[in-house]
């Protein structure tokens, strides 16, 4: 990796953290509080977001009919997400410890929390509860998957593609065959440390 490639990564990872800096203000804005897994706003908040409610009966004459039409379409993907999910997870439960990959927590992408909105009825609590669960499905797969890429095979392709993950640009330029041997173990040993940063995190968490 060259000089302007490592400043330019930088320069992401500082936008980054003013991006998630500027989202915490933002948050800031709305009053509520974090009680273990439940959520709580403030009462006249609460009070206001119940108001802004839209009764089930409203709400489905208001919906249109192509919503209703292809809802099946849109659930039935639950089968093919959830048989992916147990897939990946025993993947990487059962080879990860062996190629030494740390492993990653499944809580830390798969997020439910829209139920505590009284804004929203139960319908759209439902679907809230099942777009949480794909997206969050699809970004822990997405690193279980970056995490085997780097172990195996850490070479950019060709040809320009979007929306690479967050290990890609650190990989080795197409045909950059000098050392590759070598240079494969470190990004194998970045793995293991990796790894070991996050034991030793745990057992300091403790």
């Amino acid at each position: 990796m060259n000089d302007k490639v490592r400043k330019l990564l930088q320069q992401i990872s500082g936008l980054e953290d003013e991006l998630r800096a500027a989202l915490l203000a933002q948050k800031g804005r709305v009053s509520y509080h974090i009680q273990g897994k439940r959520i709580a706003f403030e009462c006249a908040i609460r009070e206001a977001h119940q108001k802004l409610k839209v009764g089930i009966f409203r709400w489905l004459l208001s919906i249109p009919l192509r919503n209703l039409l292809t809802a099946p379409i849109i659930y039935s993907m639950i089968v093919p997400l959830v048989l992916t999910d147990i897939f990946v997870t025993i993947y990487q439960v059962s080879c990860f410890p062996v190629y030494g990959i740390p492993k990653i927590r499944r809580k830390d992408y798969i997020t439910f929390d829209h139920q505590h909105l009284a804004y929203l009825n139960i319908i759209e609590k439902f679907h809230c509860l099942y777009c949480s669960y794909a997206n969050g499905l699809i970004a822990y797969v997405r690193e279980i998957t970056a995490r085997t890429e780097q172990y195996f095979c850490p070479i950019k392709h060709a040809q320009k593609m979007l929306g690479t993950h967050h290990r890609y640009p650190m990989y080795l330029e197409y045909g950059e065959a000098d050392d590759f041997q070598v240079r494969l173990d470190q990004f194998r040993s970045a793995l293991a440390q990796e790894n070991e940063d996050n034991v030793n995190q745990d057992e300091n968490t403790k």
